[in-house]
């Protein structure tokens, strides 16, 4: 399974609900190239995996991929392509155990070090970041900046950098050594999201 190069994070504090906005955002869009990460720790189980059976739809119909955020249960029986692991969950040898060899399967990671460790646990990739500042990633402190992107891709694991990406600095990423780039209010706070996720995807072709 190849690692698609936008990756869309959910964020229900902003959208509760983005099944609409990411019929939008996916029409037309070459399949594999996003992947949609359902991030939402505040929502209930049942809830959770009723919004990820929704998303998994909406995503296969338009040949991308959904990844299910630390909640591997989930991933499992809604149909997910994956799931992507915080730094404290499971490691990434058991997630795989669970959802078997042809799941996708990312880590967080917010050092070189983390970058390592991910890659020996047998990640498919790592989110990287933040590389920019945010907002959502304001209580990881300082920036990491490109410079620690550069080194961190020099490992060999599949990076996607994360935190302050936009359309203009997408590519100052990928000349850092990023695969991928991942975004949350990018594609959920402006008034053209479709816009936006072309933009981006043009920005890492």
């Amino acid at each position: 399974m190849g690692l698609p190069v936008v990756h869309l994070v959910t964020d229900g504090t902003l959208v509760p609900d983005p099944g609409a906005r990411l019929v939008e955002v996916l029409r037309g869009v070459a399949p594999g190239r996003v992947a949609v990460h359902l991030r939402e720790k505040a929502l209930s189980g049942r809830i959770l995996h009723s919004r990820a059976l929704a998303l998994a739809a909406i995503c296969h119909a338009h040949g991308q991929l959904l990844l299910v955020n630390e909640r591997v249960d989930v991933a499992l029986t809604c149909g997910a392509d994956g799931v992507h692991l915080p730094a404290a969950a499971m490691g990434p040898a058991a997630a795989r155990r669970l959802l078997g060899a042809g799941a996708l399967i990312g880590v967080s990671c917010h050092s070189v070090d983390d970058v390592a460790r991910a890659r020996a646990g047998g990640a498919d990739y790592a989110t990287f970041g933040p590389v920019w500042a945010t907002p959502s990633k304001a209580g990881y402190g300082a920036p990491v900046g490109l410079e620690r992107l550069r080194e961190a891709s020099r490992l060999g694991l599949p990076l996607v950098a994360l935190g302050g990406v936009e359309p203009a600095l997408a590519p100052q990423a990928v000349a850092a050594g990023a695969a991928g780039v991942g975004v949350i209010r990018a594609w959920l706070t402006g008034p053209d999201p479709a816009a936006a996720v072309r933009a981006l995807l043009s920005a890492v072709a």
